[in-house]
């Protein structure tokens, strides 16, 4: 299985051992609840467009490492407001931007932390989006 983001000029190919946390904590359904003057329930309900979080993490410390440089273009990606992406995830893209708003769009913590950090050293990483499409 490959697992992939894009902007559509540049695309990083992310480990496939990162795991879709929040996959099942979602449902299609929007629901508002309210009474109105006479006390009567008013339920409204609709299909959600979009808005799904896809939040992506390492099992362990031993699995789903990425590089210093793939962090690096994650972190110009999430430096430029509104970016949408492109993930690629078990066959199926999703159009995405990252979550600012819920913990911010990544934690990142190098898996053995180097005075003088190279591009190819190995990061531990929580990668957080949310749908648009």
């Amino acid at each position: 299985m490959t697992l992939t983001l894009s902007d559509g000029t540049t695309t990083l190919a992310l480990d496939p051992d990162l795991y879709w946390d929040d996959e099942f904590a979602w449902g299609a359904v929007e629901q508002a609840v309210e009474r109105s003057l006479t006390g009567a329930l008013v339920v409204d309900a609709g299909v959600r467009q979009g808005g799904r979080p896809i939040t992506l993490r390492n099992e362990d410390d031993a699995s789903a490492w990425l590089t210093r440089a793939a962090m690096a273009q994650l972190q110009a990606w999430a430096d430029v407001p509104g970016q949408q992406l492109t993930l690629s995830l078990r066959g199926t893209a999703h159009v995405v931007l990252f979550r600012h708003h819920d913990g911010g769009p990544f934690e990142a913590r190098p898996l053995v932390h180097y005075a003088d950090p190279a591009a190819t050293d190995w990061v531990l990483a929580t990668l957080r989006f949310i749908t648009v499409e």
